[in-house]
């Protein structure tokens, strides 16, 4: 069967649907659903359900599903319809080269948060040993995939919610990393504490966007929990606070990382560069050149 083959059941993956029309069902009904990486997506959720590589679905494109391929298939694509993340639809979410198990209550990780901990890592090069600590770590995705690239590295993380030190917990046993994850509001914990005070790098993903942002996101993001988004009329509330904390805590010479909201990340690195205990700061852009990434010396 060819790429131009007309769809024979354009609403559902009927028996005897081969690999070929199901990639066609899934493109046109993501693409319905407004979803504009419809062909990206449709060829991972076909290869979860079936095994198939992007090569192989091309390959075996007139092998015809079995009864549970098309079953999984067709709830997902119900929920992927309904706009929740794909990464929560698989349980599953790629990030910087682990792979990182998801669960519903826990954000879900951006591609321009890979930027930051490249950042993160370049910074380090000369660093031997170095120590890091991921504050709201979530699913554990910055502070696992700075584990992975970097192994004499001793890397700790946090996060106020239950859920995620759960979520990041199971992440780094399953790699196999050795990952310590607290649960702490910012840095209150002791252990937390402990830590960021031996730290080169304190790196954090925090919530950033404006309390005026809440009801005009793409639908993806209602699935996100709000506390791991919004920050206060500016999306700097939580970001002034860790600030206020690590400064407290940092050794000299030690950084801060951040990412933030385009809109509000070179006025915090204003803020800190003309108060007291941050020596230099620096904004970062983004691949789509927007000021995103702020780090300051202690």
């Amino acid at each position: 069967m060819t790429d131009d083959t007309p769809v024979r059941d354009a609403a559902q993956l009927g028996a005897g649907t081969d690999v070929a029309t199901a990639a066609q069902v899934l493109r046109a009904r993501l693409l319905t659903a407004g979803i504009e990486a419809a062909e990206a997506e449709a060829a991972w959720l076909l290869e979860a359900a079936t095994g198939l590589s992007r090569a192989e679905q091309v390959l075996e494109r007139g092998r015809v599903l079995a009864d549970d391929e098309r079953e999984r298939l067709a709830g997902w694509l119900r929920r992927r319809e309904a706009r929740e993340p794909l990464q929560l639809v698989l349980g599953v979410a790629p990030f910087h080269g682990v792979e990182l198990q998801m669960r519903p209550g826990v954000l879900v990780p951006r591609p321009e948060t890979e930027q930051l901990v490249e950042l993160v890592l370049a910074s380090l090069r000369t660093v031997r040993a170095p120590r890091v600590h991921d504050v709201g770590t979530g699913s554990g995705a910055v502070a696992l995939a700075l584990a992975a690239a970097r192994p004499d590295a001793h890397v700790t993380a946090s996060d106020v919610d239950p859920t995620a030190v759960l979520v990041a917990r199971a992440n780094a046993a399953a790699m196999g990393l050795p990952v310590t994850v607290w649960a702490s509001d910012l840095l209150a914990a002791p252990e937390v504490r402990r830590a960021v005070r031996e730290a080169h790098a304190l790196v954090a993903n925090p919530p950033y966007l404006p309390e005026g942002d809440r009801g005009h996101l793409p639908p993806e993001v209602a699935f996100d929990p709000p506390e791991a988004l919004f920050a206060g009329p500016d999306g700097l509330a939580v970001a002034r606070r860790l600030a206020a904390q690590a400064q407290a805590l940092l050794r000299p010479g030690a950084t801060m990382w951040l990412e933030l909201d385009p809109r509000n990340a070179a006025a915090f690195a204003a803020e800190l560069t003309a108060g007291d205990g941050w020596r230099a700061s620096w904004v970062g852009e983004d691949l789509n050149g927007r000021p995103r990434f702020v780090t300051a010396r202690r």
